[in-house]
This record gives structure tokens, C-alpha cells and sequence, in this order.
């Protein structure tokens, strides 16, 4: 797009900062911030979405401006939809309003949605798309995923000593990583759609996955699906804290297996096993999630649900929380992902680090179709 004003870049901006309040509330729909700036270049008014089947951000944003979006511009992170679904086309609502020029972040991908860059441009309003795409697709990176690749958007969290070990030689695990580093947890489960552990970390650990966020009620909090990937349905038993019913809960059991005593304490899927015929074919596990309106997944399963689902490559992000502790022994932060050589490696881009407490956080995202260094 031609060179954008200041004054818009910083409600673009601003934009994505509303978006981002809309985490873990409004899947499956997309994250959307907007901010409507009057005739004058002054701010009219702001929205975000909040919820699914509730008003979209446009709409929040128009209803603050009232009479003075007449003549104004709207910064929109996601081209302003099309079609009517439980809320009608935000295309229409905008020109109703009578705007006179839209900027866009990035375009929907969506084929039920888009569309609505040129029902504005056919209105006779101005319209411009790509202002901070990078930055706003970022905050939508789970929807954009969901859509581009038809699965849910994986993210991989573990926890590890300096040298990578997740547990003591005895299994002993409990705590790694700091109270900060536990906190910072939560607030990634908050924003994700399902969580998801294996058999191993169910028998070991019997954890209740909830979320726990200082200074929100538990109104306010969003509670995630709890996925327990327990392929010969062995590892959950009743009165498992994963069935305490704070949270809805789905056991993914084998075809084969033998599930008689799960029914009735929790939802069950079956799913094919992985080809070698250890755990459940991850590719199928995503597609039933995917069918549940699942769009973000967190990975909170131990070394080997996490050496599976790196080796369907199937992990779109990574953060670990490394402590400055050291082990020696003890199971590695992952298991076999089905590399056996350097050149195989997947490797990664680290795009933030950060100091919690005593820990160190880094997030990283897989370099897609990367090849081997040449010497």
C-alpha cells in the first residue's frame, strides 16, 4: 500500500492491541481490533471482537463514533467481512456509516468471508490493505492457520533444565521452572482453544489443566477443551482431576482399544494409530479438533506426544521455559520426532526471548521447508 499517514499507523496499532483482548474468546472467528477515526484524523471510536455470534469489532467501534465515522476512516486488522452469518456483513455496516476511506491489515482468507474489500470499493469508498500486515497477522496467527492449513494452530510449551531434561532420573519434576514461568503458562492456556496431554503425563502428573489468571474471576477466564491423548485408554481413570467438570474434557482412544470404562466419565474420540503403530495418527487427532471448532491447540504433552507431533510436523510454534538448573540425566524435552540425522534437524527461527523470574522464555517458529546448510 502507498505510505500511510502516522496518525493511521498508530490506530493500526492500536488496532491490534484491542484485537488481542479478544484471545481465547471468540473462536472460531478471527481476532479483530478496529478503530475509527473521525473527518479530522482524531479517534471517533474502538472495538474488538469479543465473542462468537457476538457484534464484530467494526460494529463496536461504529456504534463509539456514532455521526462522527461520517467522512472518517476505519483501521480494520482483517478486511472487513462479507457475508451474514450470525452477525451481518461488516462491508455493509461501514458503508451504512458512511466512512469514506478503509484500511485493512490483512486480507480474509476465508472463502465465506471476503469479499469485503471491494463491496467498500464498489461504494464508493476508498480502500487500502496491507498497513502492519505482519504485525496483525501475528495476532491472528492461530485463525489464519485454521484456515490456510485446515487444522488447528499447534503450540508446543515445555519446561526444561539448562542441559533439556524435563524430569529427575526418579521422574521427580515438580518444580522446574519458577512461579513466574507457571504464570506466564496459564496465560497461554487462557488463549488457546483445547489443551492437550498424553498418557504419560496423565499417569505421572494427573493433571487438572485449568487456568488460574491473577486478578480475573473465573468468569473471566476462558476455559480450555482438555485433551488427553491416552491411545489405549489405560491412563485415565475416574476421579482423574482431568474430570473434575471445571473444564469440558475429550479422551482420544484408539480404534482398537478398549474403552468400556471411560463412557459416561467423559466424551471419547477414536482415531486411527500412527502408522508405526505407537500413539494415534496425529494428522487425524487435528482433524477431529478441527471438526470440534478447535482452532489453537497447546502441547503440554511430555517427550513423546511431543517427539509425534514434531515429526507429522505438525508444531507451528515453540516456547520453552528453560531454568538455570542442571540434571545431568533424566528424560529429554523431547522424544523421537523421527530424525536420525543433522541434516534432517528442524530447524528454528527465534523471534522473542524473555527473563522470567530466574527462567529464560524463548518462542520460536519452525523454518518451513528448510535444507541443509552447504559446506
Amino acid at each position: 500500500m502507498a505510505t500511510a499517514a502516522p496518525v493511521e499507523i498508530a490506530a493500526m496499532r492500536r488496532a491490534i492491541e484491542l484485537a488481542a483482548r479478544g484471545l481465547g474468546h471468540t473462536s472460531p472467528n478471527p481476532v479483530v481490533g478496529c478503530v475509527v477515526l473521525d473527518s479530522e484524523g482524531r479517534t471517533a471510536g474502538e472495538g474488538w471482537h469479543r465473542r462468537a455470534g457476538g457484534p464484530h469489532a467494526e460494529v463496536y467501534a461504529l456504534r463509539a463514533a456514532g455521526e462522527r465515522a461520517r467522512g472518517g476512516t476505519a483501521l480494520v486488522t482483517l478486511e472487513p467481512c462479507n457475508h451474514t452469518g450470525r452477525t451481518g456483513p461488516c462491508a455493509q455496516a461501514l458503508i451504512d456509516a458512511g466512512v469514506a476511506r478503509v484500511v485493512y491489515a490483512v486480507a480474509d482468507p476465508s472463502p465465506t468471508a471476503t469479499g469485503g474489500a471491494l463491496t467498500l470499493a464498489e461504494a464508493g469508498i476508498e480502500v487500502e490493505g496491507g498497513l502492519l500486515a505482519d504485525e496483525a497477522a501475528a495476532g491472528n496467527e492461530a485463525w489464519l492457520t485454521s484456515v490456510l492449513r485446515g487444522r488447528p494452530f499447534v503450540l508446543w510449551k515445555y519446561a526444561a533444565t539448562l542441559d533439556g531434561r524435563v524430569a529427575a532420573a526418579d521422574g521427580t519434576s515438580r518444580w522446574i521452572s519458577s512461579p513466574e514461568s507457571r504464570a506466564d503458562v496459564h496465560r497461554l492456556r487462557a488463549a488457546a482453544d483445547a489443551v492437550i496431554v498424553g498418557s504419560g503425563t496423565a499417569r505421572a502428573d494427573d493433571p487438572q489443566l485449568g487456568v488460574r489468571i491473577a486478578g480475573l474471576s473465573d468468569d473471566e477466564i476462558s476455559r480450555p477443551l482438555r485433551v488427553v491423548v491416552d491411545s489405549g485408554a489405560s491412563a485415565v481413570k475416574a476421579g482423574a482431576r482431568v474430570l473434575d467438570g471445571t473444564a469440558p474434557t475429550l479422551i482420544a482412544v484408539a480404534e482398537d482399544a478398549d474403552a468400556a470404562h471411560l463412557e459416561g466419565l467423559a466424551p471419547i474420540v477414536r482415531l486411527p494409530r500412527a502408522a508405526e503403530g505407537r500413539g494415534l495418527h496425529i494428522p487425524a487427532l487435528l482433524q477431529a479438533l478441527h471438526a470440534r471448532d478447535v482452532r489453537s491447540v497447546l502441547l503440554e504433552g511430555g517427550p513423546t506426544l511431543a517427539g509425534a507431533f514434531l515429526a507429522a510436523r505438525a508444531v507451528d510454534k515453540v516456547v520453552g521455559y528453560l531454568a538455570p538448573v542442571l540434571l545431568g540425566a533424566g528424560p529429554a524435552a523431547v522424544g523421537d520426532a523421527g530424525i536420525t540425522t543433522i541434516a534432517e534437524a528442524l530447524r528454528l527461527d527465534v523471534t522473542e526471548t524473555a527473563r522470567l523470574g530466574p527462567d529464560l522464555r524463548i518462542t520460536a517458529t519452525p523454518i518451513r521447508h528448510s535444507r541443509p546448510e552447504e559446506n
